[in-house]
């Protein structure tokens, strides 16, 4: 292959990479924004004595995300179980936030 060649294949390569990098960071920031919400939902939950979980809400939010998956042409069992491992980790801090709101 002519040199020239392979550094169009490298340039193309590095664009998309680029565009991944960015797409990961924005990820990373979305969820930290997120995070911050649900840390004063537990806290708020903690305060007013409801429980860490709420499986109604769960529920909702799984179909909701397997709906807009399948428009956004995602694959819906990937995005529920992306969404499962986010409440865990919500779940897990507001049990925390309840353990240490009692003492």
């Amino acid at each position: 292959m002519p040199p020239f060649v392979e550094d169009d294949i490298a340039k193309i390569l590095e664009s998309y990479r680029q565009s991944i990098d960015n797409i990961d960071a924005s990820l990373i920031h979305m969820l930290a924004e997120r995070f911050k919400i649900t840390q004063k939902i537990g806290e708020y939950k903690a305060k007013n004595d409801l429980p860490p979980a709420d499986k109604h809400r769960e529920i909702h939010q799984i179909e909701r995300l397997r709906e807009l998956s399948l428009n956004a042409k995602l694959d819906p069992d990937f995005s529920e179980k992306f969404l499962q491992f986010i409440i865990k980790e919500v779940i897990r801090h507001h049990e925390y936030i309840r353990s240490t709101a009692s003492q």
